[in-house]
């Protein structure tokens, strides 16, 4: 009986986890549920649209990487979008550069990016999903909050994403392009394109 009673404490001891290893399972898990958004930046793309009072503008930017980390169960998420700020495009060379150059400051400002830190509503592993996005949208080294309703959908491994949003872009320090005779809007259109890899 004492043998019995000796080798029954022996086999709990021995497996008996350390508590630095069970700490490393309580934040382990949490990892371990996330699933993860690799975006193919020649496939996805960013469009801008600004009207004034003669005419309306419509251009480009592309993104440079996108690797997005979520939680499908919590909505909390990781990671950054970037976009090429040299890479803007609307038709006119002229414009570009003014855009480029004095507008963005791309020289020193190379990229705008977004952080996503959460989103709202019930995302699908397959199929449409509506949700709202929440994070940080830098511009010109600010960062500035905003949320993005995005329409995604799934189709097995495929992840194809599309949102809108409006950046008040004089208010957030972007030179005004107006002159005495055309007035340009105040906010900038973003329609955005993301398509990418869905890895579960």
């Amino acid at each position: 009986m004492l043998a019995s009673h000796i080798s029954s404490r022996r086999l709990k001891a021995r497996w008996k986890l350390p508590k630095s290893a069970l700490l490393l399972i309580a934040f382990a898990a949490p990892l371990l549920a996330q699933d993860k958004l690799s975006l193919d930046p020649a496939r996805s793309e960013v469009h801008f649209t600004l009207s004034d009072t003669l005419h309306t503008v419509h251009g480009i930017f592309h993104l440079q990487q996108g690797d997005i980390a979520f939680d499908p169960a919590t909505g909390k998420s990781t990671g950054t979008i970037t976009v090429d700020a040299l890479s803007g495009q609307s038709g006119s060379s002229t414009r570009d550069r003014r855009m480029t150059n004095d507008e963005l400051k791309a020289s020193t400002y190379k990229t705008v990016t977004f952080a996503p830190s959460h989103f709202t509503g019930a995302f699908n592993t397959t199929g449409d999903s509506t949700l709202k996005v929440h994070g940080i949208f830098t511009l010109l080294g600010t960062p500035h909050e905003i949320d993005v309703p995005m329409q995604v959908q799934v189709s097995g491994d495929q992840f194809h994403a599309t949102g809108s949003f409006a950046v008040p872009y004089i208010q957030w320090g972007l030179k005004d392009p107006s002159t005495f005779m055309i007035h340009v809007n105040k906010e900038v259109q973003i329609d955005l394109l993301l398509i990418g890899t869905l890895h579960r």
